[in-house]
C-alpha cells in the first residue's frame, strides 16, 4: 500500500474488538487518523486512535459523533460502518419477538443510515469520500434457525449501500459493502458458545455444526486481519474506479458465481 491513506480521517464504529479493530489498526499502520466508536473504551492503548463512546443503536448517537469529530479534524475521508451483530435467539421465526427484530434493525440497519446521513454533508462538500459497509454473508445466505433476523437486516443494508453509491457517485464519494463469512471474532466464539448452550451439545460440535451447514470450502474462520486487508485496499486510491460492489469475504461459502 502506498501513502495515499496517510492523513486521512477515518471513522470506525464498533472498533475496538473483533473485525473493527482489526480495520482500525490496519488504517492507523497506513497513517491514517482513526476515530473509534464503541459502548465500551477499548482495553489497550490504540496508537494515538482517538475514541468516542456512543451507542449507535439510540438515534442522538450518529449527530454527537458527527459533532465531535468534525470539531477535532475539520473533516472526514473515510466511513466504516462495522458495528453490528446477531442480537436475538435461534430457532426461527416462532421465538422472535417485535423487540427483536427491532433490535437487529437499530442495531444493523439504522445505526448505518444515521452515521452517514450525519456525516455525509462534509463528504459532499468535500468533493471526496469513501464509504465501507460491513454486511454479512448471512445476508445472502440466510440461516433460519440462528439468524433470520439478523440477515434481513443486513440484506436491507445492501440494498441501501447500493442506492447510495447511485445517488453520491456523481458527488466524488464511493459506497461498497464487505461482507464477511465465519470470522474468528469474540462476538462469533460468545455466539458458538450460546449455540451450543442452547442446543446442548458441546462447542466442537457446535462449531462442527455452524461450518457445515454454512459450507466453507476453506475449512476455517476467517481472520480479522483478513477482513482488514480488502478494507484498506477499497479505501485506498488503488480503488478509485470501485463504487456499488459488495464483496464477499467468506472463504468460498457463497454458492453462486
Amino acid at each position: 500500500m502506498d501513502n495515499s491513506l496517510k492523513g486521512q480521517v477515518a471513522l470506525v464504529t464498533g472498533g475496538t474488538k473483533g473485525i473493527g479493530k482489526a480495520i482500525a489498526e490496519r488504517l492507523s499502520k497506513a497513517g491514517v487518523k482513526v476515530v473509534v466508536t464503541a459502548r465500551t473504551a477499548p482495553d489497550e492503548n490504540t496508537d494515538g486512535q482517538y475514541f468516542i463512546p456512543a451507542d449507535l443503536t439510540q438515534p442522538e448517537s450518529a449527530a454527537t459523533v458527527a459533532k465531535e469529530i468534525l470539531e477535532k479534524y475539520g473533516r472526514i475521508d473515510i466511513i466504516i460502518n462495522n458495528a453490528g451483530a446477531n442480537l436475538s435467539p435461534g430457532g426461527g421465526f416462532s421465538v422472535l419477538s417485535d423487540e427483536h427484530w427491532y433490535n437487529d434493525w437499530q442495531l444493523n440497519f439504522m445505526s448505518v443510515v444515521r452515521i452517514n446521513k450525519a456525516l455525509l454533508p462534509t463528504m459532499i462538500e468535500q468533493k471526496k469520500g469513501v464509504i465501507i459497509n460491513i454486511s454479512t454473508g448471512a445476508a445472502k445466505q440466510p440461516i433460519w434457525e440462528m439468524t433470520m433476523s439478523y440477515s434481513a437486516a443486513k440484506a436491507a443494508l445492501n440494498i441501501y449501500s447500493k442506492a447510495l453509491a447511485n445517488e453520491v457517485g456523481a458527488k466524488g464519494i464511493r459506497v461498497n459493502v464487505v461482507s464477511p463469512g465465519v470470522v474468528k471474532t469474540p462476538l462469533m466464539l460468545d455466539f458458538i458458545d450460546n449455540f451450543a448452550k442452547s442446543s446442548n451439545i458441546t462447542s466442537d460440535e457446535a462449531f462442527k455444526a455452524i461450518m457445515d451447514k454454512v459450507g466453507v470450502p476453506l475449512g476455517r474462520m476467517a481472520e480479522p486481519e483478513e477482513i482488514a486487508s480488502l478494507v484498506t485496499f477499497l479505501v485506498s486510491q488503488d480503488a478509485n474506479y470501485i463504487t456499488g460492489i459488495n464483496y464477499s469475504v467468506d472463504g468460498g461459502a457463497l454458492p453462486i458465481v
